[in-house]
């Protein structure tokens, strides 16, 4: 039980990072409205208005960060292959994500005026994926340890 309920949470964190790059993507159809939308630094939303390669290249960057959190996320749950580094990996994604999450809520707490509703909002919910990633990949494991211990 402790495995499948790891394989949700891990599941669902997958569909958030897909998302997210495919949101990230689609500033390279959109243009510079959808770069100043999604909250990209100025300097992006003004490579995007003159054409220069800097934004669709930081675009890719990004969405393609977010595919390998996906899949670190679909290889923890065992849904595909097991990556290279998988448990230094989702620790690692697990981590960022929580102390993003809580860098925005300290923000918000000190300096409510600096933070507004949507990074609020974008914060919590990476707060709550890397506490999904870390959950999730323990319980995941949780079976797999029991399984191993051999009694005499």
């Amino acid at each position: 039980m402790k495995a499948r309920f790891g394989t949700v949470l891990l599941v669902i964190v997958a569909i958030v990072a897909f998302g997210t790059a495919l949101s990230h993507l689609s500033c390279l159809y959109f243009g510079p409205q959808c770069y100043a939308a999604q909250m990209a630094p100025p300097v992006l939303v003004e490579s995007a208005k003159a054409g220069t390669l800097l934004a669709p290249f930081a675009t890719l960057v990004a969405s393609a960060i977010f595919v390998v959190c996906g899949s670190y996320a679909l290889s923890g749950a065992k849904i595909v292959r097991r990556l290279p580094l998988l448990n230094v990996g989702i620790y690692v994604i697990a981590l960022v994500s929580i102390l993003r999450g809580v860098l925005t809520l300290q923000l918000w707490a000190r300096h409510p005026e600096l933070v507004s509703l949507g990074v609020l909002t974008i914060g919590l919910i990476w707060f709550c994926c890397g506490l999904c990633y870390l959950v999730g990949y323990r319980a995941v494991n949780a079976q797999r340890n029991d399984s191993q211990v051999s009694y005499k």
